[in-house]
């Protein structure tokens, strides 16, 4: 089975899992840690930066620094993992979705001003699949309205926009190091920031809030979202190479665009959007309607490609049903793809001739 993740591990991240080992550090403090929050700050030219267990708890813990009120609305993408959306229900506060760009498939920006109401606090901004934001509209809106920017880059890790890293535009900037990303710690996230009064906040709520005078006396509610030293000494090789990595990642989305570009049956993001450029964390495929993805994914398997589908719409979850969430809008596009995408093998682990394999699989099928 050609998986549709399969990291590339090599002997410089075993021999530094290794090195934290044999030195004793293997909990949740050490120099890896510290090492990483370092490198990684400066690589986003940001002033500080947090390591936590995931992106989702990154997420969480973004939301609950901001000590918003209840009353207080997000808005956030309908085409998201639904992390984006728990960070804030789980915070007492309300979602409030918006649909993507068909083309992009990330939150379309043109929707943005018009859900800005009073209750408006936040908006997460969120890179999906390829294409990275145009974060400086983003940031026009959120200065003109006074909304605080939280700007997810989970998927976007390494990559840029108009010279400026992602993840480096918000007031909060949040990633993921979960097996398919970028960089890779099997689990675990970061939180960056410029804001000293936040970055407090972020060390204090991943670390059960303990007390500052009586270390069981705790100033505050929160959870336990440490991440081990092991964790950060398997990315740090990771992030001293993450140039070629964003590198590689960009040629294996070529190489499945050359391959697939001229199949009428689908649709494959280019290279470059005008000045947007594609990094390819996934290579998403969008059928032509009518064609039901079950049986091309059930082909597939069958030639021993995984596959998985795009992200399901908050506004089709089932566990929203369940809680009675009424979403006024309606969001066609977000609905719609969420039915016809999936996306194709493109982990840092595979070789030309399975991205040809495949292609040609895929190909042969929907002729």
């Amino acid at each position: 089975m050609i998986s549709v993740n399969q990291p590339l591990i090599t002997k410089q991240e075993i021999n530094n899992v290794r090195k934290a080992l044999s030195n004793g550090w293997f909990s949740s403090s050490g120099p890896q840690i510290i090492e990483f929050e370092n490198r990684f700050k400066n690589f986003l030219k940001k002033k500080y930066c947090v390591l936590v267990s995931s992106g989702t708890a990154a997420l969480e813990i973004a939301v609950k620094s901001l000590e918003l009120d209840k009353s207080s609305e997000i808005i956030i993408p309908n085409f998201t993992i639904i992390s984006n959306a728990s960070a804030v229900i789980k915070n007492n506060l309300k979602i409030i979705p918006i649909d993507c760009n068909p083309i992009t498939w990330n939150m379309n920006i043109n929707y943005i001003q018009n859900s800005v109401t009073k209750n408006t606090k936040a908006i997460i901004a969120t890179h999906i699949y390829g294409y990275p934001l145009e974060m400086d509209k983003i940031k026009n809106i959120c200065k003109k309205k006074k909304i605080i920017l939280i700007e997810d880059s989970a998927e976007m890790i390494g990559h840029s926009y108009m010279g400026k890293k992602c993840g480096s535009f918000g007031d909060i900037g949040v990633f993921s190091f979960y097996a398919n990303k970028h960089i890779t710690m099997g689990e675990g996230g970061a939180l960056v920031t410029d804001n000293k009064i936040l970055y407090e906040k972020f060390k204090d709520l991943r670390n059960l809030s303990f007390g500052r005078i009586n270390r069981f006396n705790h100033e505050n509610l929160s959870w336990n979202y440490r991440i081990t030293n092991i964790q950060a000494a398997f990315g740090l090789p990771q992030l001293k190479r993450i140039k070629k990595i964003i590198k590689k990642k960009k040629n294996i989305g070529k190489k499945y665009y050359a391959l697939l570009k001229n199949n009428k049956n689908i649709y494959i993001q280019k290279p470059k959007l005008g000045k947007l450029e594609n990094i390819y964390w996934v290579i998403g495929i969008l059928l032509k309607k009518g064609i039901k993805r079950e049986k091309i994914t059930a082909f597939l398997k069958k030639k021993g490609i995984e596959t998985r589908p795009f992200f399901w719409p908050m506004s089709q979850q089932k566990v929203f049903k369940k809680m009675n969430f009424k979403f006024k809008k309606n969001f066609k596009i977000s609905e719609d793809i969420s039915k016809r995408g999936f996306y194709l093998p493109s982990g840092l682990g595979i070789s030309d001739n399975e991205i040809r394999y495949v292609c040609k699989n895929l190909n042969s099928v929907l002729k």
